[in-house]
């Protein structure tokens, strides 16, 4: 018997920390070689202008520009007035399936998921991740465990007994947190290296917070890629079903 093993990333969860911070992403024109995110018809304007007293960046000749909202919107109209708005976005990924198990021998699956920040905040963002259940993969009444580090810190290499079944997840990127970079041999929590399918953790129905950065990245991004494994130990005994987990990532500004 087989057992059909899908781990269903329903999720985009997106949550604003600041203060007229809920501009979308959008670009008017671009190309190969530049990115240009706003434009402005005007006669007049410089964009520093400065003394020991101040400093000036103005626009003239503009037309309605100003901040207005509604329930259902906020507007900052004006090359200047859209300057000072502080936006965060997040991609949301497909569905991640992984391959049949053999509940009657054992074996293992992985897949992944890609997550892309984009922020204009000079104080960065921060990108968590949880599950909806506990334990995370489920089939009916019947489950995998979730994955459970050795100590304090995720496993630098995945390591489960035989007699059991596990599922648990690692991420990967240029800003992973200290939590999940490693020394580049066999220890993780320590170190600068992000070793790919290395140091792995359980799931948990809080957030774990997987990747942080205290700059701007627009209009680049930031993309973070969240390794799962699901494994049958080979003296395990696990229902034949469709498994599934509904994890949330969220990014916030800081």
């Amino acid at each position: 018997m087989f057992n059909h093993t899908k781990i269903i990333v329903a999720i985009l969860c997106l949550s604003l920390f600041l203060i007229n911070s809920e501009a979308v992403l959008a670009y008017v024109a671009s190309s190969s070689s530049y990115t240009l995110e706003k434009d402005s018809i005007n006669f007049s304007g410089t964009e520093n202008s400065s003394s020991t007293l101040y400093q000036l960046s103005d626009t003239v000749g503009e037309v309605a520009t100003g901040d207005s909202s509604s329930n259902t919107y906020n507007l900052n109209a004006g090359y200047r007035a859209m300057e000072t708005s502080t936006y965060i976005t997040l991609t949301s990924p497909t569905d991640i399936t992984l391959t049949d198990i053999n509940s009657n021998d054992g074996g293992a699956s992985e897949g992944t998921a890609v997550w892309t920040v984009t922020t204009n905040n000079t104080n960065g963002y921060r990108l968590s991740i949880k599950s909806s259940s506990d334990p995370a993969l489920q089939s009916g009444g019947n489950s995998f465990d979730d994955y459970t580090p050795q100590g304090a810190v995720p496993d630098y290499t995945w390591a489960i007994d035989s007699s059991v079944a596990e599922f648990g997840f690692t991420p990967e990127g240029d800003h992973v947190v200290a939590r999940f970079l490693d020394n580049g041999a066999d220890t993780c929590g320590v170190g600068a290296t992000n070793t790919a399918s290395a140091c792995w953790d359980t799931f948990a129905t809080t957030d774990t917070t997987i990747a942080e950065d205290a700059n701007n990245n627009n209009p680049a991004g930031t993309a973070t890629t969240v390794r799962v494994r699901a494994e049958i130990g080979t003296g395990a005994t696990v229902a034949t079903g469709d498994y599934s987990a509904t994890l949330t990532v969220t990014a916030i500004t800081l």
